[in-house]
This record gives structure tokens, sequence and C-alpha cells, in this order.
């Protein structure tokens, strides 16, 4: 299926609705699928993370060729705004792309919330450039004196004297976002660590505008956004000690793309673990690479794949009647 987010005219907190039916079964045998053939109905609420988007948009629509009579939903509210709806009991999946926070788990324990991680797929974070500004690779230590709480840089010359002669302007997520928790914590050493002249977005559409538009224009993202505007953008490699490398597929899954590789989630709400949101699940994981190929996300290794599948197993076990919140 030809995948294009661009048909689609998403905002930060947008929600696409998309009708889904539950698959039956699969060629795989997860144990969260359904049996071969059986069609579920039910709806599906699904928000959070705009770098996992891609992936559930994707995974939603084929589903959906499969089994017109459920609906999904699926949103872009950011990872820390999924969290909210989530553990608020709004939505049975959650997005993310990190790891829910001590303050959400707290947030989930008191709506009641039991629920389960699975990931479903990989990132790295896409430094990106305007076409007309010839960056090829940056340092993390470079990194940081630009996008630090205390950066006074105003021109790229004052990070490397080869660097072009052009003002600073910069584009990037917004606070609710897991990709700049992940960016800051990783290259600045503190999640939240920014400086404040920017321009943030929940919405990473809005970043390739701005980077594309501006000649000293510089923002980062999932990778996908990237392959979805290459004819728009620059990608720059990261240098973090051992030599400028490029994001890939490849440097993604071997993690030599080193430090903003990072694996991606779906989060479920046990309590709400219906036959349609158990065969929705069943059907991501047992056709993850595909659909991550369609997304232009970067695929599980095979190892994920086993463990996507068995914390997928503990998640409908854990619907069944487990008593303790995982993690």
């Amino acid at each position: 299926m030809n995948l294009s987010r661009f048909l689609i005219t998403v905002v930060a907190t947008a929600t696409v609705a998309v009708g889904v039916t539950a698959c039956g079964g699969s060629d795989t045998s997860s144990s969260a699928s359904t049996d071969a053939g059986a069609a579920v109905s039910g709806s599906i609420a699904i928000d959070g993370s705009s770098t996992v988007f891609p992936f559930a948009q994707a995974a939603a629509e084929e589903f959906q060729t499969k089994n017109p009579d459920a609906k999904v939903t699926v949103g872009e509210s950011g990872t820390g705004g999924g969290f909210e709806k989530f553990c608020n009991g709004e939505i049975q999946i959650a997005d993310a792309s990190r790891s829910i926070k001590d303050e959400e788990i707290a947030l989930c324990k008191k709506g009641s919330i039991k629920y389960s991680e699975v990931q479903i797929a990989n990132d790295g974070i896409a430094i990106v450039t305007n076409k007309d500004l010839k960056i090829t690779c940056m340092t993390t230590d470079q990194l940081k004196a630009l996008w630090n709480k205390t950066s006074t840089v105003s021109n790229y010359k004052q990070l490397d004297p080869s660097f072009p002669d052009v003002k600073v302007s910069l584009f990037g997520p917004g606070t609710d976002s897991g990709t700049f928790d992940f960016f800051t914590d990783e290259i600045n050493g503190e999640k939240g660590d920014t400086r404040k002249d920017y321009q943030p977005t929940e919405d990473d559409n809005v970043t390739v505008q701005g980077v594309s538009g501006e000649k000293g224009g510089l923002g980062y993202f999932g990778l996908s956004y990237y392959a979805d505007n290459t004819d728009k953008l620059n990608l720059v490699a990261v240098n973090d000690g051992s030599g400028c490398v490029v994001p890939s597929d490849a440097t993604v899954q071997d993690g030599s793309y080193k430090p903003l590789s990072r694996p991606l989630f779906m989060y479920i709400n046990e309590a709400d673990f219906t036959p349609a949101v158990k065969a929705f699940m069943g059907y991501v994981v047992d056709n993850a690479d595909a659909i991550a190929k369609n997304a232009k996300i970067v695929a599980m290794t095979p190892a994920q794949q086993t463990e996507a599948k068995a914390a997928l197993s503990k998640a409908e076990a854990g619907a069944s009647g487990a008593t303790t919140t995982t993690g």
C-alpha cells in the first residue's frame, strides 16, 4: 500500500480517524491474535508520539483493508500528551517514543490503569538542515553547545570555523514530546534542558516546513520524517567520539548511531484489552516489519520481535486477571 501522511492534514493535537476491523488472525502465531478468519468489531483509541504516528496510522490503514467493521482513531498529541490521556482512561493504546516516566506511572496508578509495554519498532533521531546549509556532520559536543539552555550560539561558525557563516534558526519538538525528552537527556545531559529561542511544535511536519523555509534552519525529529522529505532537507551525521555516523535502518538497529538510537513502543491498557484491541495488537506485532517498511520506520531486529511477542502474550495474561501494574 502507499502510505502518505501528507494526504491528511494533522495539527499537533489532531486526531485522525481511520475505520478498521480487527484482523481475525495472521500468518504467524502471536498469542494475542484471534482465530483465523474471525472478525471483530469495536472502537480503538490511540494517541501519543508523533514519531510513532506514521507506524500507527499505517497499521490502522492496513488493518482497515482487511476488516472494515472496527474503527481505530490515531492521534499525535506527543508522548507526554498520550500518556496523560492513557492514564486518565481516555484511550486504550498510547504511542511512545520513550519509556513511561515515574510521574506518569503515578498518574496511571491513581487512575487504576494497569498497563503493558510492547516494542513495535526503532528510531534514530535525525538532525536535519536546510538544503542550502552545508553541514555534513556534528559532534555531540557541538550539538550540546547549540541546544543547551545556556547556549548563546547565534551563528554556525561559532561551533566550527569550517561551518557556514549563517545565522542559527532552530526548530524542534515541544515539551510533550518523547523525542524532546530523549534528545535533551542524551545530548544536553538532562531531560528538558534546552535553549528557549527555538520554534517548538508537536507536529513534525511543521518542523519540516520551518527548517526547509529558513536559510539557517536546523532541527531534529524521528528519522521517518526525513525519509519523507529528502528533497527538502539535508541529513547530518553525528559523531559521539567514534566517527561520523549517518542514521539509517542498519546503524539504528546495530546501535552504531549513538547516542540517538532508541526503541518505539505501544502501551496497552490491560483493563480495556477488548477483542478489537487484542486483534489489532496481534496484527501489529505479527506484521511489524511490513508496517515499519510502509511507514518508513526502522523495523525491530529478530530478537526484538521475539521479545515483543512475549510482551504481548504477557499483556494478554495481565488482561485476564493480573493485578500488578507492568512497567
